[in-house]
């Protein structure tokens, strides 16, 4: 069967970069077996042979009322598929989605019947949001990153900016490609309604969120920029627990010098 990436280097070039990152999330030891999933909204990469492709199999309900997709189009990671085989092959453990007139069903379109992650919603909320929001963000990335998640097993880093500050203090790098900072989500049922609200909500504020002992939701501009903030975050969590690992708490970069590098990097926060 033809692939509908044939002939579209842009939209294939797309989802060789999800691809990519999907490998780099198994590298990290992110991704344990089916662990964690990538959305991309790929609208602007659809072309009229695209839009008139039927739907593979039944159409789908999302689950919830999203206005702000009708007509939009999205590659979504398979429910039940290891990062480690997207990897290798995105369009046998993935699928493109698109989302029908009436904002409530989805039918997938290419390459084959390979059903989007059970956490499609919270996905599609986050981005329905985004486009209402006039945001260029277009993906969307829930994985599972060792000492991030460590952290969030103390409570005093589960307040507002206590670990936000601790990782900005640790590399200079990380306040500078994680401007935001590290929402925190207290813990809920993972694919509950109640941690898609609260995720979205810690969304309006930052771009990366940490789900209490669980994982981190990241939004970027692509799947590339999404995963590079929670790469630089992890990298100040990895410092942070070798030097305690070492026998001392690390000073970490002073507020003073932080103050500096919002200055001199225009930073937002």
């Amino acid at each position: 069967m033809k692939s509908v990436l044939e002939g579209r280097p842009a939209l294939k070039e797309e989802i060789d970069k999800i691809a990519e990152v999907a490998g780099y999330l198994w590298q990290n030891g992110w991704a344990e077996r089916n662990g964690g999933n990538i959305t991309v909204n790929i609208t602007d990469l659809v072309d009229d042979g695209i839009k008139a492709l039927p739907a593979i199999g039944e159409v789908k309900r999302i689950g919830t009322a999203l206005p702000a997709l009708k007509g939009t189009y999205f590659y979504c990671k398979g429910t039940g598929k290891r990062m480690r085989d997207l990897a290798r092959r995105p369009m046998d453990n993935g699928s493109i989605i698109r989302v029908l007139d009436n904002c409530e069903s989805y039918a997938i379109i290419a390459d084959k019947e390979v059903l989007p992650t059970s956490e499609l919603p919270s996905h599609l909320s986050v981005h329905a949001r985004l486009i209402e929001k006039g945001s260029p963000y277009k993906a969307t990335v829930h994985t599972h990153p060792i000492e991030l998640i460590a952290m969030s097993h103390n409570k005093k880093f589960m307040k507002k900016d206590v670990l936000t500050n601790i990782l900005w203090s640790m590399i200079p790098e990380t306040k500078a490609f994680c401007p935001l900072g590290l929402g925190m989500v207290p813990y809920e049922l993972p694919g509950s309604v109640e941690l898609a609200n609260a995720t979205l909500n810690a969304l309006e504020e930052y771009d990366v969120v940490m789900w209490e002992k669980h994982g981190v939701f990241a939004k970027g501009l692509d799947v590339m920029d999404a995963f590079d903030q929670i790469d630089v975050l992890s990298k100040s969590a990895k410092i942070y627990i070798d030097a305690k690992c070492m026998g001392f708490t690390p000073d970490g970069m002073s507020e003073e010098q932080m103050k500096e590098m919002t200055v001199a990097f225009n930073l937002p926060r």
